[in-house]
């Protein structure tokens, strides 16, 4: 991959401080892109910004915000078009999940998954997308899961969460085939990072083994650049054994094998 598409490129990342995002903002900035980095870590984006710019030689804008606010998404908007930079690529990375049935979960948990899953997402899609399109160029990478193509039980709002940002990022890919603007859906399996530890999926048979965030970054970032609609990325041979055969399992075995994957 070479650096000519990306030089004076500037990216926003969601979701920067850690794990695939920090990956995809490094990858990006080792090709000589700018960035606008965003996280709720004040201290962790300063010193990735630090980093950054005196590794690569790139300019880096820092905006500490939390996703889950309903109002961040324009805030973030709006703080950029104030700045007087433009965006090229809309990297759509930040989510998280949580582990435990459905009813016994605490509401705030997941009222601000779907917040920040779902609607920071749509959002700062629908913000950005109009000026790519006005300049009829742009790039959106919207990080989903391969859990989004199987309902989860055990982790019923997450599941469900992902199976809309596919869904909707595939949907406003159609809408935008006469256009330079592309839309692709990076859909990880398994991956080292923070995500297992915060969701209580650590300690669970669907993550002993898992692909590096690096990896997955880059598999993404690929994409993106290339204009693909789907990235799936980090699944074991077993895994994706699993996945071909989704289509014709019945879907109560479907679901007890799920549940019980993800039992402790």
């Amino acid at each position: 991959m070479t650096n000519q598409t990306t030089t004076n490129k500037t990216a926003l990342v969601t979701g920067a401080s850690s794990g695939i995002g920090k990956e995809l903002a490094t990858i990006h900035a080792q090709q000589g892109g700018d960035l606008v980095l965003v996280a709720r870590s004040t201290s962790k984006l300063h010193q990735l910004k630090e980093k950054l710019e005196r590794e690569h030689g790139v300019k880096v804008m820092v905006i500490a915000k939390d996703l889950t606010n309903l109002n961040a998404a324009k805030e973030i908007y709006e703080e950029v078009a104030n700045s007087g930079i433009k965006v090229d690529y809309l990297i759509n990375n930040a989510g998280f999940g949580g582990r435990g049935k459905f009813h016994e979960r605490d509401w705030s948990d997941d009222l601000n998954m779907i917040n920040l899953n779902i609607i920071a997402l749509t959002a700062l899609t629908r913000y950005f997308l109009p000026d790519f399109v006005n300049r009829n160029s742009g790039k959106i990478l919207n990080v989903s899961s391969t859990a989004s193509f199987m309902p989860g039980p055990l982790q019923a709002v997450y599941y469900a969460t992902k199976a809309y940002v596919t869904f909707f990022s595939n949907a406003v890919a159609e809408e935008l085939h006469d256009t330079n603007v592309t839309v692709t859906t990076l859909l990880p399996g398994a991956t080292e990072t923070e995500f297992a530890r915060v969701s209580g999926m650590d300690k669970t048979e669907l993550f002993n083994k898992t692909a590096s965030a690096r990896d997955v970054a880059w598999a993404g970032y690929d994409g993106m650049m290339k204009g693909k609609l789907d990235v799936v990325s980090g699944l074991t041979f077993t895994q994706k054994a699993m996945m071909a055969t989704l289509p014709f399992m019945p879907k109560k075995t479907l679901l007890t094998q799920i549940r019980k994957a993800q039992e402790v």
